[in-house]
């Protein structure tokens, strides 16, 4: 660990960053190229052995983080406390990340909406209607237990958020803006070294899915613009609150709500929710995400950091 003193040169935390991008990708090769494992039975022991491989990577990276910053102290909070995980202003974390999250998709909430009142139309409304919904209630329960057993229902709402999130926003940015890095660029540079990590998904269309060069290039490709862009979102949401819950409850809700609907044929009103949440977005981004609102320091962003680090 780095002592009072010392301090991080850029070259270090970028190629710091970048080892772990790679290693976060490569060892979910390892069970089969290193280990020599046979290749897995059924896609639930493919998806178990990379959920492994995962968490080992994302360990390993909290670790050598924690080496190479300077922190001033091994006590718990205040190692945690370097990676957003704190209890305090936990709730507003939470809430308020997920609130401006939800302005990106109000056409899409708009669009359910809209599905949910025509079919009350065509069940009659009124009782028939509260049937519906008692009946729907009703399956939640057995909806959460079969989920629960869905290894993809894992991988998108639990594994690939909580590990992503540790790797690519709690240890890079400490260390990148540690190493002087001005907050803007940290906030681009996490999320190039973000959508490399998934790059590993045109392998997986191009020859496991056997999908065309041109159709896995463009698949990937849009995939790529997309985390760019979340991923550049999470790095803000991360140095603003100074809380992991933030990009970590938003990139769960991206997850579940997909590509936001921009227009739905027939549906004026999707069209003018989409334009209204973005305009809401880009009004609340900045009042929405103020350090005083998630911290007790009176100090600019990052204001979480200085009380873990030696500056």
């Amino acid at each position: 660990m780095a002592t009072d003193g010392e301090s991080i040169s850029m070259s270090v935390a970028v190629a710091a960053c970048v080892a772990m991008a790679v290693f976060y990708v490569l060892i979910l090769y390892a069970p089969t190229v290193i280990l020599r494992l046979p290749s897995a039975s059924s896609h639930t022991e493919f998806m178990i052995r990379r959920f492994i491989c995962a968490a080992i990577c994302t360990v390993a990276s909290l670790v050598f983080t924690a080496f190479i910053l300077p922190i001033k102290s091994w006590e718990a909070s205040v190692i945690l406390g370097v990676y957003g995980i704190r209890t305090d202003h936990l709730w507003q974390g939470v809430v308020y990340p997920l609130l401006l999250t939800s302005l990106i998709y109000a056409s899409s909430l708009v669009l359910k909406l809209l599905f949910f009142l025509e079919s009350w139309k065509e069940n009659g409304g009124g009782c028939s209607s509260f049937n519906h919904i008692s009946s729907f209630v009703q399956t939640i329960p057995a909806s959460v237990l079969t989920g629960a057993s869905n290894v993809s229902v894992w991988r998108n709402f639990i594994v690939a958020p909580v590990t992503e999130e540790l790797v690519f926003r709690a240890c890079m940015i400490p260390l990148l803006l540690c190493a002087g890095f001005r907050i803007y660029t940290a906030i681009f540079l996490c999320p190039v070294l973000f959508s490399l990590a998934h790059l590993n998904h045109f392998r997986e269309m191009y020859i496991r899915h056997n999908r065309s060069y041109l159709r896995a290039s463009l698949i990937v490709g849009l995939q790529l613009g997309y985390t760019v862009i979340f991923g550049a979102y999470a790095s803000f949401l991360f140095i603003r609150t100074g809380h992991l819950a933030a990009p970590l409850f938003a990139h769960i809700f991206c997850n579940y709500m997909g590509l936001p609907v921009l227009y739905a044929q027939g549906k004026g009103l999707v069209s003018a929710a989409f334009l209204g949440g973005v305009v809401g977005f880009v009004s609340l981004l900045f009042p929405l995400t103020k350090p005083l609102m998630y911290n007790d320091s009176t100090n600019d962003c990052p204001c979480w950091l200085g009380y873990c680090l030696w500056n």
